[in-house]
């Protein structure tokens, strides 16, 4: 007679959940167990996804200025070469003797004037300070540049004493002279009280004025500017060229300045001058922002690898350390994708931590800058809401290897230890 088989049912074993507040708590648990600790780790995320953030916003924000700068300047700026004799060999100057005068007509003109630098003998035409001192030559080798009175203003320059020479000093070939603050530094003109005067070789001039900084042709603050017509009185006019036209214009004239003013200085061989007009300021801006980006986000990548290594670093340590804990846990049901999930959760806690922490001081730091500086602080709204994720990320990208090791350990082996 066979045995009756018994028809009670298996009672099924419900597998172990972890749900997703468990998740949480325990991941904040683990956080505020060691917060010392915890703080030291997510310290890489702050630094990286804090110079993330300031790098995009000072960007930006440099890059308003660099635009407000070029339309101030450059887009302002035109320059006219003198051509003549690559065109004709027995041509004369291609600038005639009004040209100032002829260019600032032009719409939109604010200064014009025509400047060369004087060839002088170096052996005999050195510029030296008053008194002299001994006999006529050497001295500082100084350029020595022949500019009208409407080309000293187009360089927008900022005097520390004295004044510019005007038209009537022109006019009437004064022997006088401007003094670039580096140049008079040299010859030791401190002060305009004493009416000093420069010796270009054996020509005195006197000093009327001092120039401490300039918007353009920054050479001149280590030159000694006399008028053009005084130059070419003493030294003759220059010949074969390097005559140059210096034109200040209102913001959006320089490109119609410089299609028009070869026609208006020289209607009869326009061709004799080339109009030199401003570059695109957005290229300039977009070049200049380019290589700003490209060599900052490579600092903010380095601080968040180096911050990823930290937080990869301690969560390891803490494995390590908790080695009995993963083991009761597993003992007591938990599988290895839970074990898994709550490592996660801690370093990518202490990664979106760091990404807040590092934003909002990335953002203090941009707004801080500009206002020291004076600037618009420009921060997108974009670099604030993905850079908290960046840092979200980093850690759980820097939580895989840690929290793969974690979960195969094996439970008789942990609670050995």
């Amino acid at each position: 007679m066979r045995p009756r088989r018994s028809r009670t049912a298996a009672v099924p074993i419900e597998p172990s959940r972890f749900a997703v507040r468990d998740t949480l708590s325990e991941s904040l648990a683990g956080i505020l167990q060691r917060p010392a600790r915890s703080a030291l780790t997510a310290l890489g995320t702050v630094l990286g996804v804090g110079t993330f953030v300031a790098v995009l916003g000072l960007t930006a924000t440099t890059s308003s200025q660099i635009d407000s700068r070029f339309n101030l300047l450059t887009a302002t700026e035109v320059t006219v070469e003198d051509t003549a004799r690559e065109q004709n060999p027995f041509a004369g100057p291609g600038f005639p003797a009004d040209a100032d005068l002829r260019v600032e007509r032009l719409g939109g003109v604010r200064h014009a004037g025509v400047f060369y630098t004087v060839r002088l003998d170096p052996a005999t035409d050195g510029v030296r300070a008053a008194p002299v001192g001994g006999a006529p030559g050497g001295g500082e080798r100084t350029d020595v540049v022949a500019a009208s009175p409407g080309a000293l203003r187009a360089a927008v320059p900022r005097l520390s004493q004295g004044r510019l020479y005007d038209e009537y000093h022109s006019g009437t070939r004064q022997r006088v002279a401007v003094l670039g603050s580096g140049t008079a530094a040299r010859l030791g003109i401190t002060t305009l009280d004493t009416r000093p005067a420069v010796f270009i070789g054996a020509e005195p001039f006197t000093v009327i004025g001092i120039i401490e900084d300039v918007e353009r042709k920054a050479e001149l603050l280590l030159s000694v500017a006399v008028p053009r017509t005084t130059a070419e009185e003493i030294w003759g006019v220059p010949e074969g060229g390097g005559t140059t036209m210096l034109v200040a214009t209102e913001v959006g004239a320089a490109r119609q300045v410089a299609h028009l003013a070869p026609t208006a200085l020289r209607p009869d061989h326009p061709e004799y001058l080339k109009a030199v007009p401003p570059p695109d300021p957005r290229t300039l801006r977009s070049g200049v922002t380019s290589d700003l980006e490209q060599l900052f986000l490579i600092l903010a990548g380095i601080c968040l690898v180096i911050g990823a290594v930290g937080i990869a670093n301690t969560t390891l340590v803490a494995v390590l350390e908790r080695t009995g804990e993963i083991g009761l846990r597993r003992a007591l049901g938990a599988r290895g994708r839970h074990i898994t999930t709550q490592f996660l959760a801690e370093s990518g806690a202490l990664g979106a931590l760091g990404g807040l922490v590092g934003t909002s001081l990335g953002t203090l730091t941009v707004v801080g800058v500009a206002v020291v500086r004076d600037w618009t602080p420009v921060v997108h709204p974009a670099t604030v809401a993905t850079a908290p994720l960046l840092g979200l990320v980093t850690g759980l990208l820097a939580g895989l290897y840690p929290a793969w090791r974690a979960a195969r350990i094996q439970p008789a082996e942990a609670l050995r230890r």
